[in-house]
């Protein structure tokens, strides 16, 4: 797939991820965490059969020409998932607000993924942690830190 393409989806996703966070941190203060997260995911779970009815999809989509089993792990996505929704209810509707626990969150994931990449965790292609890989973490880091640190970000 065009990698501009495939940038653009990813565009989309962190979007539609601010979203959903927001509206189900806005249901865990009603509610609890915990009670909201299971409300996303049985929405999802509805959500997501009704786009396989839509688009007719029969099979899992393969991006790899061959048909391995896919590895028990590789099923347990949802409990991370899980994890996070709880998380970020609870964190949006502290003193960090939205950008502060989406920034920080993004900052885990990239720590997170250059760990992966390094080691092939998961099953992942190994991708080398290079001096320029470390070095854009400089402006990640630096810039979740003006905005978590910006008067009236936390009391």
């Amino acid at each position: 797939m065009n990698r501009l393409i495939v940038s653009c989806w990813a565009l989309v996703g962190g979007a539609t991820l601010a979203i959903m966070i927001g509206l189900n941190s806005q249901l865990a203060a009603l509610l609890t965490p915990v009670y909201a997260s299971w409300l996303a995911h049985g929405l999802g779970a509805i959500s997501a059969l009704l786009i396989i009815g839509l688009i007719g999809l029969t099979r899992p989509v393969s991006f790899s020409s061959t048909s391995a089993k896919a590895p028990f792990w590789s099923y347990l996505g949802g409990i991370p998932g899980a994890v996070v929704v709880v998380m970020v209810a609870i964190t949006v509707n502290s003193p960090l607000g939205l950008t502060g626990t989406l920034v920080l969150s993004i900052c885990g994931q990239v720590l997170f993924s250059l760990l992966s990449d390094q080691w092939g965790w998961f099953g992942l292609f190994k991708r080398q942690l290079t001096l320029q890989r470390l070095i854009t973490l400089v402006p990640i880091l630096t810039g979740s830190l003006l905005i978590i640190s910006a008067k009236g970000s936390i009391q």
